[in-house]
């Protein structure tokens, strides 16, 4: 078998019907029919998750913010709506893309394709890059640390850190960003990135490190050149 997927429906037919489509395409699939059995099945350390949102007892966004704490693998929302505000809520809880019901299964496959492959390339970029001597990130373990103390990072707040970084003094606007990390070309929300840097800087003042993060007003952001 090849990549595990972990599918969390409460749909079964759903659940059942996903579950046949990615073993045909050789992915190992486990499947969960509810947020806690998901949360459980999600300590197995899955390559991917496909996350319904809309479930009783708990939803996608609660699950999801409950299994980051330990997981940092792909999490797809699957979701018959979505507002702004539950886009908003589903990437601050940790989420990389939401794919709207009814969708295309060929196209979830191949969302699903291009998300491992984009973990694998990130796993294939494997160094340390070390600021101001005492501030260091950690590309293969994808962390941040300053003084040897972890600054803890979602994955979603690591993958900016990740970009900006790579090319200090370059400036990237809003969309650019959101393009990059989310790979969504279409309902761009700057409220995502801003609440998203907003975090980022946070967690750097709390460690006691400086902020990396310049604000180019009107443009977008870049990361400051040590």
């Amino acid at each position: 078998m090849g990549k595990t997927i972990l599918i969390i429906d409460d749909e079964h037919d759903m659940g059942v019907m996903l579950r046949r489509y990615f073993e045909l395409n050789g992915y190992s699939v486990m499947l969960a029919e509810n947020g806690r059995s998901g949360i459980e099945k999600a300590g197995k350390q899955p390559d991917l998750i496909l996350l319904d949102v809309n479930m009783p007892d708990l939803d996608g966004i609660e699950v999801c913010r409950r299994i980051r704490e330990y997981v940092s693998c792909p999490i797809l929302f699957l979701t018959a709506r979505v507002e702004d505000p539950d886009k908003l809520a589903g990437f601050a809880a940790g989420g990389d893309d939401y794919i709207l019901k009814p969708f295309s299964i060929d196209e979830l496959g191949a969302r699903v394709e291009a998300h491992l492959r984009r973990e694998e390339r990130r796993a294939g970029t494997s160094h340390r890059v070390w600021f101001d001597g005492s501030f260091a990130i950690d590309y293969t373990a994808r962390e941040v640390r300053f003084q040897g103390k972890p600054v803890p990072l979602k994955p979603k707040e690591f993958a900016i850190v990740e970009l900006l970084s790579a090319y200090p003094g370059q400036l990237f606007s809003k969309e650019r960003i959101f393009e990059h990390i989310w790979e969504l070309d279409s309902d761009t929300d700057e409220n995502v990135i801003m609440e998203h840097i907003s975090r980022i800087r946070a967690k750097l003042a709390q460690a006691g490190c400086k902020p990396y993060i310049q604000t180019v007003w009107g443009s977008g952001y870049k990361w400051v050149k040590s």
